[in-house]
């Protein structure tokens, strides 16, 4: 009888820590690189099941990921650890031009009662035995160049997406990041919209090394699921709009909003983007009086929707409310997206009302960009690999 007991037991316990094992997370999406700064970066995955989550980082100095304990760095929410199947890491203190390994852990919470009690399953996460963990390099105002990529209007193309932004086009060695510049899908009417057409693929291509910032179109503030956005683009400031800076170069990205009046019938009372503009107007004037912005080599712009003062509504707002405020601060280029077309636009054209240069990347390509303190070159390829615009801007 004892026996049989003892037996009972031990493959009861079997079972369970099987079923445990079976309820582990499992990364399904990700990770890919966000806010990348010269002091930090965010990492955002997702899992199959709730859990709580930490990111380990090591020097990328030659030992083993394993040689030491390595530093940790978890998702809190006002001191608390948020149960979900998304996550959200930053990584802080690092310093700037320095190439990191990391690598992505979850522990599945298997029952959560409080105080009372809370039973967790195995932790599981990136695979640093067998494989080599993942390296991101931070940004660094040092530089002498800063290289990035943009790409915009795909409208859920991923296959597009990945032969433009393939692995073996976007690296370290060439790109210190990567820009999509709004307009990635038509709508965003789900998670799993964002997720197929622009997250998953950036992820098989280069996102979970290469850093990538998002410039919000005005197709992305569209659909069910937009009011979302920010939990799976998450920037330095918490909102759409944000700075940061890499080599010579000081960026402000701008979220233009949608392109229409709020009272359109498209948006069905569900908008107030002119307030919106407004107050983001009132952070882009702190913005350009910030000591990082004045004391930079070269400015850049980056918007989805070019400002146009006879446009649509949107694209006059931009001008209304934006471009006065760039205006005698020294901007060198804006670059924007939206017509699906290429255009420059010269500084001080009469219906931009901006005294810098606007450029706007056609749709289906990518504009590959290299920045110093004397020009900025851009060139723009097809995806057929045919270089279509080769140009550049001297620094004034």
């Amino acid at each position: 009888m004892k026996r049989l007991i003892l037996l009972t037991f031990t493959l009861f316990a079997l079972y369970t820590a099987v079923a445990e094992e079976a309820k582990a997370p499992k990364i399904i999406l990700g990770p890919y690189i966000q806010a990348c700064g010269q002091n930090e970066f965010t990492v955002v995955w997702q899992t199959d099941t709730d859990a709580v989550c930490w990111v380990e980082i090591a020097p990328d100095d030659g030992t083993h990921f394993y040689n030491t304990e390595r530093e940790r760095f978890y998702q809190t929410i006002h001191g608390r650890r948020p149960i979900g199947k998304w996550h959200v890491v930053t990584v802080t203190g690092l310093e700037p031009n320095t190439v990191y390994r990391y690598r992505i852990l979850n522990k599945g919470v298997l029952l959560n009662q409080g105080n009372k009690r809370v039973r967790y399953s195995e932790s599981k996460g990136s695979n640093v035995y067998r494989r080599q963990p993942y390296k991101v390099r931070s940004l660094d105002t040092d530089s002498k160049t800063t290289r990035f990529a943009i790409g915009n209007d795909f409208h859920d193309k991923p296959e597009l997406l990945s032969q433009l932004f393939s692995k073996e086009v976007i690296n370290q060695s060439k790109y210190d990041f990567v820009v999509y510049n709004g307009d990635m899908v038509s709508s965003f009417e789900s998670e799993q919209r964002l997720v197929e057409s622009v997250i998953a693929p950036s992820v098989a291509q280069f996102a979970s090394e290469v850093p990538l910032f998002f410039s919000r179109g005005n197709h992305e503030t569209r659909g069910a699921w937009a009011i979302n956005y920010q939990n799976y683009l998450p920037t330095q400031t918490g909102t759409p709009y944000y700075t940061f800076s890499d080599g010579p170069a000081f960026f402000i990205v701008l979220d233009s909003g949608e392109d229409k009046p709020d009272s359109d019938i498209e948006y069905h009372d569900l908008v107030r983007y002119d307030h919106y503009r407004q107050q983001e107007a009132q952070w882009l004037k702190n913005v350009v009086e910030s000591k990082e912005f004045q004391q930079a080599a070269v400015k850049i712009v980056i918007i989805h929707v070019p400002p146009k003062s006879n446009g649509w509504h949107g694209e006059a707002e931009i001008s209304k409310l934006f471009a006065p405020i760039l205006n005698n601060v020294g901007i060198d280029v804006m670059f924007c997206a939206h017509i699906h077309k290429y255009r420059f636009t010269e500084a001080n054209d009469p219906l931009s009302c901006c005294n810098f240069p606007i450029i706007c990347n056609p749709n289906r390509t990518r504009m590959d960009v290299e920045v110093n303190k004397e020009k900025i070159i851009y060139k723009i390829t097809d995806a057929e690999g045919k270089e279509i615009i080769n140009n550049e801007i001297l620094i004034q």
